[in-house]
């Protein structure tokens, strides 16, 4: 949840060892699925937590349609998955031209079950999973949004490292993201990614 970006740390040149950046944190897993389309709009991100019990204080200023879910070690499960082909839904079904909607996959297992095919059947969706090992070259996230995000993160987690606070929480994280999430995942971005 902590990493920041890479930086080069300058000392004196009397310092014997290595020089230590910190990494505020507590490297504990966050997993947000990003939607896009080919004309500049985002769906509204689903995140997934490690842990059990949601709190109230985490939506008081998501944006609007932000999802969050929770799983044992905040990666997607097929049920998560599930849900988050429902989002998909909800944002996308008014959007769409014509009868059926293409989603282009990474081929994650929870893309591959039974119930999630037949959801996508129902729903209209026509599935297309990247090959395996190939999403950093043809993923338009990948691409065009991604680096630019992580960059941005790593400046906000640096923010924070400026000011003495060494530990990001889930409640930390959250505006972290946000202000990262607006500065990278723009309409210019995304159409570059396609």
């Amino acid at each position: 949840m902590g990493v920041s970006s890479t930086a080069k740390v300058v000392t004196g040149s009397e310092r014997r060892s290595q020089p230590k950046a910190v990494q505020p944190g507590n490297r504990e897993w966050v997993t947000v699925i990003q939607g896009v389309n080919s004309q500049g709009w985002p769906i509204p991100l689903f995140i997934i937590f490690a842990g059990v019990y949601y709190l109230s204080c985490w939506y008081e200023d998501l944006l609007p349609g932000w999802a969050i879910s929770m799983s044992e070690n905040g990666w997607t499960i097929n049920v998560i998955g599930i849900d988050w082909l429902e989002h998909f839904d909800m944002y996308t079904k008014d959007r769409t031209v014509g009868v059926n909607r293409l989603l282009i996959l990474d081929g994650h297992e929870s893309h591959e079950s039974l119930e999630f095919q037949l959801l996508c059947k129902k729903k209209n969706i026509l599935i297309l999973c990247m090959p395996a090992n190939a999403s950093h070259l043809l993923q338009p996230l990948d691409v065009g949004c991604f680096a630019p995000l992580k960059r941005a993160y790593g400046q906000e987690v640096d923010k924070l490292v400026r000011n003495h606070i060494f530990h990001v929480t889930k409640l930390d994280f959250l505006p972290l993201f946000k202000a990262a999430y607006l500065a990278s995942i723009t309409e210019s971005n995304i159409c570059g990614g396609f």
